[in-house]
């Protein structure tokens, strides 16, 4: 576990870079399952809201398993370095995205829509939130949106090669997002039109960038562990 400690931070570290990314793809989103608690439930929002973001979350877990369990698969054949690969090249698109440099980020997210469509409508039925378990299995469906940022994360995870370490890295990146989306759904403007600064998207992206590049396979990595 102690080993595992570095990806784990760097994972939670990339949730919440993403922040400005997740405020664009998921704050409406917020803002809308926020008007859809009822005005009786209103004094249990803050509740409510975890309920959402846990149930995301959860979802952004199993979906590391799976995916985790196919890179376990490969992880002793040549397909380990191409999945590796695909995910530095994934974290370098996010990087770009996210410091306004190449929006290329969001062809990848048109993937994930067809998914979404059939899955929207079983979402919009558990509306208006009136309990926890609607909200979380709320929640948990929402974590199925299409979204660059998770995928490029997911592809990360996945190229460990370990389907438990894969879900454990998917959970701290969603515990990376919480914060923001978190802010968000209780209008925190001061946290949001932070992460929307242009001088703060471009840090992260550029941290974002650096990161794909330690990802992609080569000497590199031995020259930046001696320095």
């Amino acid at each position: 576990m102690l080993e595992l400690a570095p990806l784990l931070v760097s994972a939670m570290i990339l949730g919440l870079l993403g922040g400005g990314h997740c405020i664009g793809m998921c704050g409406g989103l917020m803002g809308a399952l926020t008007l859809a608690i009822p005005p009786e439930q209103r004094a249990r929002r803050f509740r409510l809201l975890l309920a959402y973001n846990l149930g995301r979350i959860l979802s952004y877990t199993a979906a590391g398993l799976l995916i985790g369990l196919a890179g376990w698969a490969v992880a002793s054949g040549p397909a380990a370095m191409v999945l590796r690969v695909i995910a530095a090249l994934l974290l370098i698109t996010m990087g770009l995205y996210l410091a306004g440099w190449w929006s290329g980020l969001t062809r990848i997210e048109a993937l994930g829509r067809g998914l979404w469509r059939h899955i929207q409508p079983v979402a919009g039925k558990l509306l208006p939130v009136s309990s926890l378990p609607r909200a979380l299995l709320l929640g948990a469906l929402w974590g199925w949106l299409p979204c660059g940022l998770v995928y490029s994360t997911l592809l990360w995870a996945a190229s460990q090669g370990s389907a438990s370490e894969s879900a454990l890295l998917m959970l701290a990146f969603g515990l990376g997002t919480w914060p923001v989306l978190l802010a968000t759904g209780l209008a925190a403007e001061r946290l949001t039109a932070l992460l929307r600064k242009r001088g703060i998207r471009i840090t992260g992206g550029v941290l974002v960038i650096l990161f794909g590049i330690w990802t992609l396979p080569g000497p590199h990595q031995h020259w930046l562990m001696g320095h």
